[in-house]
């Protein structure tokens, strides 16, 4: 049974005893990170430089920072407002002030979109790694801790832990764990408003080595707001969705355009006749290639589960069923709405939506034939950032050498889209 703490500097001074003083630590991909465990590391090696600190980590998610004194007055009632309670990085911070002491390093595999250019640390150390590939780096490189946020329950005085809102890398890594191809502790960090999702990321409390569970450390979820949709992003979303075939696969990625394809797609379904009207006058010289409702309905199966997500269940679009699941991912981020859906979800409504590793969602190797059988028909819809007359797609560098993002699963998925 795992070691349970209430104080972040007693929990971090236990993985320093307990792993040495070279700490190789993976942080999961936003949402999941333990910020006060997270944090107390930081301090602690900053304090002593005989310790080497690393951390493995994508998608750092930090609130708006104000440029200039104009804009802070303006904004930071809103930014209290949407992020007041939820805890900075130490590390960040100290990576936008070039005051990174020489004794940490961070690395990460996927950027929060732009902010970290003109930044060189962070240009200098980013991983490029397919998201399906980030666990086997992480693990070449040493990895000995991981430290995940994690949702807490007790059944019949058994308690219980859930990987939540990031299943992607740490289910995968468990598994090298128990195949004796790796050697870590898993470290977790209770959150009450995290939900407790069902499928292989429900864990036994004997999976951790430690827990941090504390009225003192619990915090609000980072959740940024949904963006308005513009009308071209409307148009792209509508066209999209004349792709998308009944009885089909989808994958969707965060943003305006997934939002608008999933409106698209409810409009389609709740009144094709009304859908193709406006197919009509976006294109009156086409025919869109599908436009009917989706009587067999749509399987859902993405890296990134969304709020919109949630609209197209609720529809009946999404509701074609693979083993009981209609919808399989491997992390998620929303607004607050999001996450309170999914706590207050009955849960014979939850077990229809399941978190699997990354390597489930991207890619087809182990299990294919059954993979290949579920997903028929598969469309996976992503942003890019330029698209030239050519073909080649931009999604996530500059010109000048410097990356906005990162690769994350859009490899994973166009491969997938043409092995299928």
């Amino acid at each position: 049974m795992p070691k349970i703490f209430t104080d972040a500097d007693a929990i971090a001074d236990d993985i320093i005893r307990e792993t040495g003083p070279n700490l190789v630590v993976g942080l999961p991909l936003g949402l999941g990170k333990a910020n006060h465990i997270i944090n107390a590391l930081y301090r602690r090696a900053a304090a002593d430089r005989a310790l080497k600190l690393t951390f493995f980590s994508a998608l750092t998610l930090e609130k708006p920072r104000p440029s200039n004194d104009l804009e802070r007055r303006f904004i930071a009632p809103v930014i209290e407002r949407l992020f007041g309670g939820y805890p900075d990085l130490d590390y960040a911070a100290a990576l936008h002030a070039g005051r990174l002491p020489p004794n940490i390093e961070v690395a990460e595999f996927f950027f929060l979109a732009g902010r970290w250019l003109r930044v060189p640390f962070a240009q200098q150390h980013y991983i490029s790694a397919n998201y399906t590939h980030a666990a086997g780096y992480v693990r070449d490189r040493g990895l000995n801790v991981i430290t995940q946020l994690v949702a807490k329950r007790v059944v019949n005085g058994e308690t219980r832990y859930s990987l939540s809102c990031n299943t992607d890398t740490t289910l995968d890594l468990l598994k090298a764990r128990a195949e004796g191809k790796a050697s870590f502790r898993l470290v977790g960090q209770v959150n009450s408003e995290l939900p407790f999702m069902p499928g292989p990321g429900d864990l036994p409390a004997s999976a951790f080595s430690a827990v941090l569970d504390s009225p003192d450390t619990d915090f609000p979820l980072f959740a940024p707001p949904s963006e308005p949709v513009s009308d071209a992003k409307y148009a792209m979303g509508l066209h999209a969705a004349s792709l998308i075939r009944d009885g089909g696969s989808l994958q969707i990625g965060i943003g305006q355009v997934g939002d608008a394809l999933a409106q698209g797609l409810i409009v389609r379904h709740r009144d094709s006749a009304g859908y193709r009207e406006i197919m009509q006058r976006l294109a009156p010289s086409s025919t869109p290639l599908e436009s009917g409702p989706f009587d067999k309905g749509l399987y859902g199966v993405s890296e990134m589960v969304f709020e919109a997500f949630l609209g197209l269940i609720e529809a009946g679009v999404l509701k074609r069923e693979v083993d009981g699941v209609v919808l399989h991912g491997a992390f998620f981020l929303g607004p607050k709405d999001f996450y309170r859906a999914l706590r207050e979800m009955p849960p014979d409504r939850r077990q229809h939506i399941k978190m699997m590793p990354v390597s489930f969602t991207n890619q087809l190797y182990g299990d294919e034939e059954a993979k290949r059988r579920a997903r028929v028909d598969a469309r996976f819809v992503n942003n890019t950032m330029m698209a030239t007359l050519l073909g080649a797609a931009v999604s996530d560098g500059l010109d000048s050498g410097q990356v906005v993002s990162g690769v994350g699963g859009q490899y994973n998925f166009v491969a997938q889209a043409f092995a299928l």
